[in-house]
């Protein structure tokens, strides 16, 4: 089973290639570095497939990593994976980045954190029957939801504002470590409609939303 894998949510955008007959199943990789995704990407798809002597309509799936992330490198991934999986008439499968990031950990319950911009941060709570709930959330809700459990990060900067739950620091998720999820997928036949399908951009909860209304509202003598 030929399967190609897309994330441009992180500094640098990936592809990879891989084929479960062989082992390792990843038979070729691309780094598109820099914010370069957008001019980068489907050269790269096409190049590493021409390379292997692959055709797209032969794929069994395009598997692409939707975030969330980088705005703009979220909506090029998501754009060039839908429209291979029309130009092929290819199954599409849709990977959030913190899942990814979770899976990097063998655990029965993680968290995973990544930066959001302006002090918050995005959450991914991960059981044993996958995801709990993935939501945009500030420093405080973070360490307050994750306290005492399994933290995995893959940011630097974010490691040192989680000091306190001791997370661990892993490589920033590449295409390639999307493969077990997609293949999860895959075998249940969990595709996703092209159609349909968005970009994981997590916003704060309701709650969360009140709860900062709330706080600026008395700091301003109750105005909004």
């Amino acid at each position: 089973m030929r399967i190609l894998l897309m994330n441009t949510c992180g500094v640098a955008g990936t592809v990879a290639l891989a084929d479960t007959a062989v082992e390792p199943p990843v038979v070729a990789t691309a780094v598109l570095p820099g914010r370069s995704a957008s001019e980068r990407l489907v050269p790269a798809v096409r190049g590493l497939m021409e390379v292997q002597g692959w055709r797209l309509a032969e794929l069994a799936a395009v598997v692409v990593v939707h975030g969330p992330g980088s705005f703009t490198g979220v909506r090029v991934g998501l754009s060039a994976a839908k429209g291979l999986s029309e130009a092929g008439g290819v199954p599409l499968v849709g990977i959030s980045r913190l899942a990814v990031l979770a899976a990097a950990v063998k655990a029965d319950a993680v968290f995973a954190v990544a930066d959001a911009g302006r002090g918050e941060f995005y959450l991914g709570e991960y059981g044993r029957e996958g995801v709990v709930e993935e939501a945009m959330l500030p420093l405080s809700a973070v360490l307050s939801r994750a306290a005492g459990g399994r933290v995995v990060v893959c940011e630097a900067k974010v490691a040192e504002a989680l000091e306190e739950l001791h997370p661990t620091l892993v490589e920033e998720p590449v295409a390639g470590d999307a493969l077990g999820l997609a293949l999860e997928r895959i075998g249940r036949g969990g595709f996703d409609d092209a159609a349909v399908l968005d970009a994981n951009y997590l916003r704060r909860t309701d709650t969360e939303i009140l709860a900062r209304l709330a706080v600026h509202a008395a700091a301003h003598g109750g105005e909004v």
